[in-house]
């Protein structure tokens, strides 16, 4: 089994940075991918960014250039880079990884002030 606990959230005014952090315990190493999504009030939750185990990478066309998701195996932490951030940005985010099955963060609360 895999545990992951996000962290970093909090409130950001629009135009600026904040980096969130995932961090996995248990059998990281049999995760094959990594990623972000987040959930708005009303709205269903939403892929914003994931990498695989080789490095290839996708993200929400809304967040693309402005979100880098990066992860250190030694230190079994996935990161989401969040720059230049808008008021849509504010949902709770969640990080997930992929084995045999999927596992879920509790996630992080991101609001973005204008």
């Amino acid at each position: 089994q895999v545990q992951l606990v996000e962290s970093g959230g909090g409130l950001v005014q629009a135009g600026g940075s904040l980096r969130l952090s995932c961090a996995a315990s248990g059998r990281t190493y049999s995760i094959n991918a990594t990623g972000w999504y987040r959930q708005a009030p009303g709205k269903q939750r939403e892929l914003v960014a994931r990498i695989t185990w080789g490095g290839s990478t996708n993200y929400a066309e809304s967040v693309k250039g402005r979100f880098t998701i990066s992860r250190d195996n030694a230190k079994n932490r996935v990161y989401l880079q969040m720059n230049s951030v808008k008021p849509e940005d504010t949902a709770v985010y969640y990080c997930n990884a992929e084995t045999l099955y999927i596992t879920w963060g509790q996630g992080t609360q991101v609001t973005v002030s204008s």
